[in-house]
């Protein structure tokens, strides 16, 4: 076991107290409802959830991603499941990258309220045409006096609704082409609301208190000032956030399963079939033992590479890790929520128990915001060396 430090520990109760506060039956009501999660997402941001790896200079806590990871995990176990793991995720992924590539005037503006919480900020990197490709976006940003006209349209983009500013990717192509040149992409800080934006909600399997959106761009001049980090380089500069965003996925990922075990295994023991607890029988203990085992070793593999990347690893070791992590974690805590749900026999079916929601939630991860496949695509050609297979 990971030796932990007393403020990680203390981290980690002050995240299982706001989950116990905000438990399966308020994540239930809300897919049941639609409605968002106000009240959880204000709460997190008051006790600095949103500002752990902001320096303190911009009003966070300035610890790193270590911590970010562990809260994630806990938030998700503590009894939120899946509630917490988006609205935590996309509340970060803007504020880290503008901590990381933005300019100091755009840290000024924007990380401190990020930090706590006062306002969320959205992100635009997804396609219909695109896929996993984002090099293949359509979106573009065209040079245009002293800023950048945006045009185009994306789909899955949670958290509008609620969201005060949007880090947005779109192609510039600011430099000649070749044939074997990939496009530029570039990075955008657009405040909400915009009314050169529209969007509307697309109905999905689950995570039904987090709106995801198409989003359509039109004529939508910025400033040069918009933009985070250098034209052009804007996949680079996203780079560290994306292998947090991996890291993030996976945490919140084991968070759910744990959660979901754990009742599991209470109800295992609990429940007397003919005369024994139904946990007696190895067709039901051997599937949430090993679940158990599983999740267990992918949470150390998660902890090192957050580690790494607190450690300024440049050798491509913390990238490696961290779909290392995102794979394994996402396969084995949807194998565990699986077994869960059957533990409870026809009674895991029912929205009483909450398992069928967790096994909803969990299945996301496989999808989204990089499928599996994608995943395995980086480990071949960037951990084993072998030819790019697409």
């Amino acid at each position: 076991m990971i030796s932990l430090t007393e403020t990680q520990r203390m981290l980690i109760h002050t995240a299982e107290q706001i989950a116990d506060s905000y438990g399966p039956e308020y994540w239930s009501q809300l897919d049941a409802s639609g409605d968002y999660p106000e009240e959880f997402i204000q709460q997190i941001g008051k006790q600095g959830f949103f500002g752990l790896a902001v320096s303190e200079a911009h009003g966070g806590s300035g610890q790193g991603l270590t911590e970010v990871v562990l809260a994630m995990e806990a938030l998700c176990r503590g009894g939120g499941g899946g509630g917490p793991a988006l609205g935590y995720l996309f509340g970060l992924l803007g504020t880290l990258t503008v901590a990381r590539a933005g300019s100091e005037a755009q840290r000024e503006a924007y990380l401190r309220p990020f930090a706590l919480g006062e306002k969320i900020c959205a992100f635009a990197l997804s396609e219909p045409e695109a896929g996993t490709n984002s090099f293949n976006m359509q979106t573009t940003a065209r040079k245009q006096g002293e800023g950048f006209v945006i045009n185009g349209a994306k789909w899955f983009i949670t958290n509008l609704q609620h969201s005060d500013a949007l880090l947005l990717v779109a192609r510039t192509d600011m430099h000649e082409k070749t044939e074997f040149s990939k496009p530029e992409l570039s990075l955008f800080m657009i405040d909400l609301p915009n009314e050169q934006l529209t969007y509307h909600p697309i109905p999905k399997h689950g995570f039904n208190y987090y709106k995801s959106n198409q989003l359509f761009i039109e004529d939508l001049w910025v400033a040069d000032s918009a933009l985070v980090g250098k034209p052009g380089e804007g996949f680079a500069a996203l780079v560290p956030t994306l292998n947090a965003e991996r890291l993030l996925v996976a945490a919140g990922a084991i968070g759910i399963a744990r959660l979901a075990l754990s009742r599991a295994v209470d109800y295992a023991g609990e429940r007397v079939v003919f005369g024994v607890p139904i946990g007696a029988h190895q067709a039901i203990q051997h599937p949430l033992a090993r679940s158990h085992a599983q999740l267990e070793s992918v949470w150390l593999t998660v902890l090192q590479a957050a580690a790494l990347e607190d450690a300024g690893d440049t050798g491509g070791n913390a990238s490696a890790l961290a779909n290392i992590a995102k794979y394994v974690a996402v396969e084995a805590a949807i194998d565990a929520c699986y077994h869960s749900l059957q533990a409870f026999g026809g009674a895991g079916y029912a929205r009483e128990y909450h398992q069928e929601r967790w096994w909803r939630e969990v299945q996301l991860f496989r999808l989204a915001p990089l499928t599996q496949q994608m995943t395995l695509n980086y480990i071949g050609q960037h951990v084993l060396g072998l030819p790019k297979s697409y």
